[in-house]
């Protein structure tokens, strides 16, 4: 996700860097306009270069880490998916003082879909089944593990300590009990036996682009987490974006079994959770969608 500096060890970027890095580096583009991109995420910034262009810098070392498989990975991805991906044109290197490798992507057109009001949600959902369906069919060798893809185990510890940190917040009004009910149930069911699955395993609101007439899915973006595990990591749309018909269409299109999707569900009310005591008051967009991911999973377990 790109945009505000939230992470402790955020490099500060300006219009100003972005002019002198792309003059340094791609002379050919120095001419064009820079005007920054507003955007909600944490972990990159993006400034658009001229119309059809835009640039994105990590805003700090993790952000930094997931440039290069983008580099390599986009290129290989992009001929096999449904719907538009970043195409890189420049690969950028550190430089007048900026520490972390960064790139310019073409600009793709498109709107961030928001939870709650949807042109088309059921269309929307078998759009996004389609993407997430394209991944899972990849077969691409040398493929990295992708981030969040493990066991659900893994998550234990951060999620039971971020529902005792919201049992503190009661100005939130988390109903944390049965937030730790449906994490008990996550942990009950098998994880993935199956061969690990192509992932871009951060499919969250923000990573997403629709078209502003109809609202179907135009591109996905942000693919630094991408790589194979369990397929449950790319079920997220369902409780972060879609509402209760929607996610029915969403999840009888991809042929979602009960466990998958039990731990889908778990993991999106991870991220939930653990997200919203950090951004609270940091980053109102995502705080937002936390709560809306909360809402939606206790919910739909209420049935």
């Amino acid at each position: 996700m790109s945009g505000g500096q939230t992470h402790p060890d955020t490099h500060t970027v300006d219009e100003s860097l972005v002019r002198r890095l792309v003059a340094g580096q791609f002379p050919r583009w120095s001419g064009r306009s820079v005007e920054r991109v507003a955007s909600g995420g944490t972990v990159n910034a993006m400034y658009r270069l001229g119309e059809d262009m835009v640039v994105r810098l990590p805003l700090s070392r993790g952000g930094a880490d997931d440039v290069p498989r983008e580099w390599e990975w986009l290129p290989r991805l992009t001929p096999h998916l449904p719907t538009s991906v970043p195409e890189v044109l420049g690969e950028g290197r550190p430089a007048e003082g900026y520490p972390w490798p960064w790139s310019v992507y073409r600009w793709l057109p498109g709107r961030t879909p928001e939870a709650g009001a949807l042109r088309a949600p059921a269309a929307l959902a078998r759009d996004l089944a389609g993407f997430v369906a394209a991944m899972r069919g990849l077969v691409l060798p040398g493929a990295p593990r992708a981030y969040r893809g493990g066991p659900v185990a893994l998550l234990d510890a951060g999620t039971r300590a971020a529902i005792e940190e919201l049992r503190d917040i009661p100005e939130e009004g988390v109903d944390c009990d049965a937030a730790a009910a449906v994490w008990e149930e996550t942990l009950r069911v098998p994880d993935w036996d199956g061969a690990p699955v192509w992932l871009h395993a951060d499919l969250m609101p923000g990573n997403l682009l629709v078209d502003a007439d109809g609202g179907r899915l135009h591109a996905v973006i942000d693919f630094g987490c991408l790589g194979v595990g369990d397929p449950a990591c790319d079920l997220f749309p369902a409780w972060n974006l879609l509402p209760a018909e929607a996610r029915e269409v969403f999840r009888e299109a991809l042929g979602v079994d009960d466990a998958t999707w039990i731990r889908g569900r778990g993991r999106a009310l991870s991220q939930a959770l653990l997200a919203l005591p950090s951004y609270r008051d940091a980053n109102p967009a995502m705080a937002h969608n936390a709560r809306y991911v909360i809402g939606e999973v206790l919910r739909a377990v209420r049935g």
